[in-house]
């Protein structure tokens, strides 16, 4: 204890202290390492086109399935038009890692298996449909109206923080 006290006395101890506390901070804000004990999962019903008369069953134009990159992911992927003819991207049975700033991207990246797949959905085009909701569970994410799903063939549930797939799906027309 004495040790301390006399190292702590001197200005460059206490200087020394206070930069290894910013450094723990900024650590721990950039990594959340608790989010990989926390899991989030969501139950989206499965979407239904608003003003018609009954719920038509959506009409799957794209789907395929995840596989893992930097993180083990498994799950879904549709592409559902629904009857007033707005479309939504569906995640089913989602299971992956929970992370910092986790996003679904719709992209023109061909999907790659292991680490080769990992940096390759930034690349090209993409389109960022928002954050992941949970890491596990039943999503629904809007697409834009004009997005032409010829040229985006590909999701990814992308980390922006360190810029890395955490899983993708090659997207096959039906």
């Amino acid at each position: 204890m004495g040790r301390i006290r006399k190292w702590l006395g001197r200005p460059w101890g206490v200087a020394a202290l206070v930069v290894g506390l910013a450094v723990a901070g900024v650590g721990l804000y950039w990594f959340q390492p608790w989010k990989l004990w926390a899991d989030e999962t969501v139950k989206d019903a499965i979407p239904t086109a608003s003003g018609t008369p009954a719920p038509a069953t959506p009409r799957t134009l794209a789907s395929g399935e995840l596989i893992s990159h930097e993180h083990r992911t498994r799950g879904s992927v549709k592409v559902l038009q629904l009857a007033d003819g707005t479309r939504t991207l569906r995640l089913e049975n989602l299971d992956t890692s929970n992370g910092p700033d986790l996003r679904v991207w719709i992209t023109d990246a061909a999907v790659k298996d292991g680490t080769a797949g990992w940096r390759v959905f930034d690349d090209g085009k993409y389109v960022s449909l928002g954050k992941l909701k949970g890491n596990k569970g039943d999503q629904n994410y809007a697409l834009p109206a004009g997005l032409d799903l010829k040229q985006y063939t590909s999701v990814s549930i992308w980390c922006d923080r360190f810029d890395v797939s955490f899983g993708a799906a090659a997207l096959a027309r039906t």
